[in-house]
């Protein structure tokens, strides 16, 4: 995908720190040659780079605020264009002031994840650092903001670009070799072209894991809690989460709403759910409350399905029929240690049941260690990517190539396209092919200010 011209023609400015009373408040301003802008706005050129205290006033001379005024000149900046970063007081009606004063004087407001988008288009970070920018600020756990971090720093990118290289170098030989049919048939053993084809693509296949992991650090997964009412979903939950998040009494159908708690497990934010308890009931309220029950296990990664131990055969309650098909499950046995029983895990055609007790924590760790197998976990330290859907999708599509391509041994033709596709696919991450209205799309999802 060609970039867009390297200089964009007008000036933006947006309010970049959170709404809210704050300290600190900043507005940030880009755009072409903005010396003449600071002047007016503070009284004085600034210098490239230097932080200088200062007065920002109004058309009249009247002081909307003092603080700090930050200036870097193009290209070296993060747009690639001139900014200025005005830090003053953190009250929104100061902000809100200082914002309209940089509109008066010609900015307009910038729309969302447009100061990311011409750092892209001015060729300051290529698409998947820009996405990373985005993925910073909303990481969840202190694991998938340290995995942004390494992508905007340009990790991810450069693995990406060194199998493009890789795929570049193959692409070479194979389509010099077509010029020369009557070389074919000795082609790929003399260039040894299958075995750098099978690295390429066990390259491919570890980075697609990677990228696998990462997506789960950004995401997580819905956790869903089931069963009927007073089998200690709410316990549990409490138990998870480390805290009373969920009110416990002994009174059957305490719960009338979905309680969310976010958890972490290795890193990966786990979204659980409290749900009322599935039972036939005249209670309005409580009816509704299950009708909620039902739609969030519609929405539901995994599914923790409850059961008391000890009541009846294999405390079955009739609810599993009535889960959808399709999604993960994991039936755990409460309340172990009112019938004395072990905190274990069995395994049978019916699934995975973990015998555990909320109120005392035993056989806890059996249900972390379920749900990390569950979300297809295992710790690549510091080498995760956090990835997105359409960067998995991309890594997928490469991979199908390039094993497309070790099928078409006999048709260098065909071996020559199946890499071009891969390539292609490949250049979709960082942004060098693709559709124009991605952009739109991806930048749309940003906060304004960045």
């Amino acid at each position: 995908m060609e970039r867009q011209s390297a200089r964009a023609p007008d000036t933006i400015a947006a309010i970049a720190t959170a709404p809210g009373r704050g300290g600190i408040g900043v507005v940030r301003v880009s755009g072409a040659a903005l010396g003449a802008f600071a002047e007016a706005l503070c009284g004085r050129r600034p210098q490239a780079r230097k932080a200088h205290f200062t007065r920002f006033v109004d058309a009249a001379d009247r002081i909307i605020d003092e603080g700090i005024l930050l200036y870097f000149p193009a290209p070296a900046s993060f747009t690639g264009e001139d900014i200025l970063e005005l830090q003053g007081h953190g009250g929104p009606v100061v902000m809100q002031l200082l914002l309209e004063r940089c509109i008066e004087l010609g900015a307009r407001l910038a729309e969302p994840g447009e100061f990311t988008r011409r750092a892209f288009l001015n060729g300051k970070l290529d698409l998947a650092q820009a996405e990373s920018v985005a993925d910073l600020i909303e990481a969840s756990t202190a694991a998938a903001a340290r995995s942004a971090v390494r992508s905007l720093s340009g990790r991810f990118s450069e693995e990406v670009h060194r199998i493009v290289d890789r795929l570049v170098d193959l692409r070479m030989l194979v389509e010099a070799t077509l010029d020369f049919p009557e070389e074919e048939i000795e082609f790929l053993e003399r260039a040894r072209a299958l075995p750098r084809l099978e690295g390429i693509r066990a390259e491919l296949e570890i980075l697609l894991d990677r990228a696998r992991q990462g997506a789960l650090l950004r995401s997580g997964l819905n956790v869903v809690l089931v069963g009927a009412p007073n089998v200690g979903k709410s316990s549990l939950l409490n138990r998870l989460a480390g805290e009373e998040r969920a009110i416990v009494t002994d009174i059957a159908g305490t719960t009338r709403d979905a309680v969310r708690e976010t958890i972490q497990i290795e890193g990966i934010p786990l979204h659980v759910i409290d749900t009322a308890g599935l039972r036939e009931t005249a209670d309005t309220v409580e009816r509704l409350g299950i009708e909620r029950t039902w739609r969030e296990i519609e929405r539901a990664d995994v599914i923790l399905h409850l059961l008391e131990a000890g009541a009846g055969s294999g405390g079955e309650d009739g609810i599993d029929a009535r889960l959808p098909a399709g999604v993960e499950r994991i039936t755990v046995i409460n309340k172990i240690d009112l019938c004395d029983g072990p905190a274990l895990r069995d395994e049978n055609e019916g699934g995975v049941r973990l015998h555990v007790s909320a109120r005392t924590g035993e056989g806890i760790d059996l249900l972390r260690a379920e749900l990390l197998r569950v979300a297809g976990w295992h710790a690549h330290g510091e080498d995760v990517v956090l990835a997105r859907e359409r960067h998995l999708q991309a890594l997928r599509r490469a991979l199908e190539h390039v094993c497309g391509a070790a099928g078409q041994v006999g048709a260098l033709e065909l071996f020559a396209e199946e890499l071009r596709l891969a390539q292609e696919c490949l250049g979709e991450i960082t942004g060098e092919f693709g559709a124009d209205d991605l952009l739109g799309v991806i930048f749309s999802r940003f906060c304004i200010g960045k």
